[in-house]
């Protein structure tokens, strides 16, 4: 009876690890997918056209609007104010004070949040064909490449993705290795 639990025991760890052993795993740089995308491209000279007539006419305003509330508690005219209208303005003058002198950040955040924006669709997209091609091909785990400092031997997907999504691999980019691994 105990030779029997034992031959049962081993065969369920011999069937355990042989089916772990199958499990196939591969890799994928996202952001290199997304670069040979064309939509990419489009996507840049959105967020520059964004940039010059959103942004740039904002900073124009508000370095307009800086100077001539200057002027309002600068001038000899500005006897003329309430001391409560002078500290309104005065107050509205550092607020747009904080913007000029950090409109670098606020240009970089703004173009950040928009970027994302334009890229959500084009993540989906490559997410969906990642996850197609990783079940079609038996795929068990698909790891992405900028995660990892070191890893096992592996399966490169891009140019699987590339295919499924009929993007063109430039020839200096990583090929799949020869034979996939089982």
């Amino acid at each position: 009876m105990n030779k029997l639990k034992f031959i049962v025991a081993a065969l369920l760890v011999v069937v355990t690890a042989g089916s772990a052993a199958a499990q196939k795993t591969g890799f994928i740089s996202v952001e290199q997918v997304i670069s040979l995308m064309p939509e990419t491209t489009r996507i840049d000279s959105l967020l520059r056209k964004y940039q010059s007539d959103s942004l740039n006419p904002q900073f124009t305003y508000m370095v307009q609007e800086y100077n001539r509330k200057d002027s309002m508690v600068s001038t000899k005219d500005s006897v003329k104010l309430s001391a409560q209208v002078k500290g309104q303005i005065r107050q509205e003058l550092e607020g747009y004070a904080y913007q000029i002198q950090n409109w670098q950040q606020i240009t970089q955040q703004a173009l950040q949040g928009k970027q994302q924006e334009l890229l959500e669709p084009i993540y989906r997209k490559v997410e969906a064909a990642i996850q197609s091609t990783a079940k079609e091909a038996g795929y068990a785990y698909v790891l992405t490449r900028e995660a990892l400092l070191v890893m096992p031997p592996a399966d490169d997907l891009l140019p699987l993705v590339a295919k499924k999504l009929n993007l063109r691999v430039p020839t200096g980019a990583p090929a799949a290795t020869a034979a996939p691994r089982r």
